[in-house]
């Protein structure tokens, strides 16, 4: 049976050097892992991951949680997954996806929940492994998420210097931070600049927005810019602009918010703003890593420790929904 030491003489490093690829590659340098990786292939050694987590007493397992409908969120959730899958892959973790309902279903070593809304915090204060959420809260969990507040303030900003009269912005019908944020966001760049806010909120379809627009379109003046919680309201936007024979964007601009592939369907495509979902993925899956390998129970109820908060800053992208969109 082929070993570590046999690994590291062929590979002609320590065996330190290859236990440390095998379970920290990213504390090690690139050309030290091509070397170990191709002994390791000659000798056709495979470390035997599930031994090593049952001496350890883990899963190396880690639940994704998803408390919101998918049918609402998609395709965003599969470039989030991305992302955390990357990382966890990269550190021998497998990922199991699953819903609140069967959370509890099978051990793991964490938790990474998505969508959580103030009534699931006291399932989520039951859990005994360590959490991080996917989202601002209020409620004094780590989280990884975009600065929804500067999204908007960016697309609203924007609609402002494209000489837009009017500007309403379409939310999402939602209590949580994130909406709180982005209409925020909307709020305060308005104010500043003398404009008057108008918002209206709904779900997060699509035939809600383009409803909306064809039932109220005697309102919106030409010179209308609408600011939107998600690119799935904007496109309801669009296609009820269009639905009335409205003029894209020299009449009526639309900006969107997220930017995982609906603003690129979208035709005219959609201005939007970007969120690095990707990135944010890895980054709520090492921040967890770190999580389970320092802290303790114990540590985790401590209400006096400090919370670990990750906000990426998104970006607009301009397209052919608004004035100006060559400026990209």
């Amino acid at each position: 049976m082929v070993t570590l030491n046999d690994v590291a003489k062929a590979a002609n490093v320590s065996k330190m050097t290859v236990s440390r690829v095998i379970n920290h590659p990213e504390q090690v340098t690139d050309e030290l892992k091509q070397l170990v990786f191709k002994a390791m292939d000659e000798l056709d050694y495979h470390p035997n991951f599930a031994a090593k987590a049952l001496a350890a007493n883990t899963t190396r397992i880690i639940k994704l949680v998803i408390l919101e409908k998918v049918d609402t969120v998609e395709p965003y959730y599969a470039t989030l997954l991305m992302g955390v899958a990357q990382f966890l892959n990269a550190h021998q973790y497998a990922l199991q996806v699953v819903t609140q309902k069967n959370a509890n279903i099978g051990d793991c070593d964490g938790y990474i929940i998505t969508g959580a809304r103030n009534n699931d915090f006291d399932w989520i204060q039951d859990l005994d492994r360590p959490i991080i959420l996917y989202g601002e809260n209020r409620h004094n969990y780590d989280f990884v998420d975009s600065d929804n507040k500067y999204g908007t303030f960016l697309s609203t900003s924007a609609a402002i210097n494209d000489g837009y009269q009017q500007i309403v912005f379409l939310g999402i019908e939602l209590k949580e931070s994130f909406e709180y944020s982005r209409e925020r966001g909307y709020m305060d760049t308005m104010q500043k600049s003398g404009l008057q806010p108008q918002i209206v909120r709904f779900g997060n379809h699509s035939s809600e927005a383009q409803q909306y627009i064809q039932d109220h379109w005697s309102e919106f003046k030409k010179n209308t810019c609408f600011v939107c919680s998600s690119d799935r309201l904007a496109i309801g936007v669009e296609r009820g602009i269009q639905k009335m024979g409205g003029n894209i964007p020299e009449d009526f601009g639309i900006a969107g918010f997220d930017g995982v592939f609906l603003d690129q369907i979208a035709e005219p495509k959609l201005t939007t703003v970007k969120q690095p979902v990707m990135a944010m993925g890895s980054k709520i899956a090492e921040l967890l890593m770190q999580k389970i390998n320092q802290a303790s129970p114990e540590a985790e109820q401590n209400p006096n420790r400090e919370r670990m908060e990750v906000m990426f800053s998104p970006e607009l992208i301009r397209r052919n929904t608004t004035r100006n969109y060559h400026l990209n």
